[in-house]
């Protein structure tokens, strides 16, 4: 968790923190977290070891915070009068953000591999938690909540509903047990549909 004081205002802090957050980056991008040391930030970064542990706590808070930075902002789809059509367009943008952010996996699987804190909030991979969660979940919410999702499907748990539509995308990823095809993101849509659809009674 990083330290915050009364001294934040300084530039000179402020300018040494950019510093070491634009080096993990750097050591982020070209070599993933194993290169992310306190060792090779400092080098880099050129500035003093002392002055790191003032804004971070450990090398973990580190690259938490190179990763929130790294991670972009959640999109907000639109939605149409078909439920089916903004959920394969949204399933289709999902398969293709996972493909081609290979980021956004390693923070999920280095994420997996640390243990949930037990203060919560209080640790510093709580706000990377939530924008890694915000990722996958704002854009589910938004279609899946929307005035055609109401009229057509059931009561359903939104949380669950998110797992089983986004889920399958990332385990097929991060096991390389599967190339999600067109006619897979269909079939994702189509179950999940079928499951949920209001029953129309005569």
């Amino acid at each position: 968790m990083e330290t915050i004081d009364s001294d934040d205002v300084d530039p000179r802090r402020v300018r040494s923190r950019q510093r070491l957050l634009d080096a993990a980056v750097t050591l982020l991008n070209s070599g993933g977290v194993e290169a992310v040391t306190v060792e090779a930030v400092t080098r880099l970064s050129r500035v003093a070891r002392t002055t790191l542990y003032r804004h971070f706590e450990s090398s973990t808070d580190l690259v938490a915070a190179a990763f929130e930075r790294l991670l972009p902002q959640a999109e907000t789809p639109a939605t149409t009068t078909s439920i089916r059509d903004d959920l394969l367009k949204l399933m289709h943008r999902q398969a293709e953000l996972i493909d081609q952010a290979p980021l956004q996996m390693t923070t999920l699987a280095w994420l997996a591999m640390l243990p949930e804190q037990p203060d919560g909030d209080q640790n510093a991979l709580a706000p990377l938690r939530r924008r890694v969660v915000e990722q996958y979940r704002e854009p589910f919410d938004r279609v899946l909540t929307s005035d055609v999702a109401t009229a057509e499907l059931d009561n359903f748990d939104l949380t669950m509903a998110v797992t089983q539509l986004a889920g399958p995308l990332v385990f097929a990823k991060l096991t390389g047990i599967r190339s999600m095809a067109v006619g897979d993101l269909e079939q994702l849509v189509d179950d999940f549909l079928t499951a949920h659809r209001r029953h129309q009674t005569s």
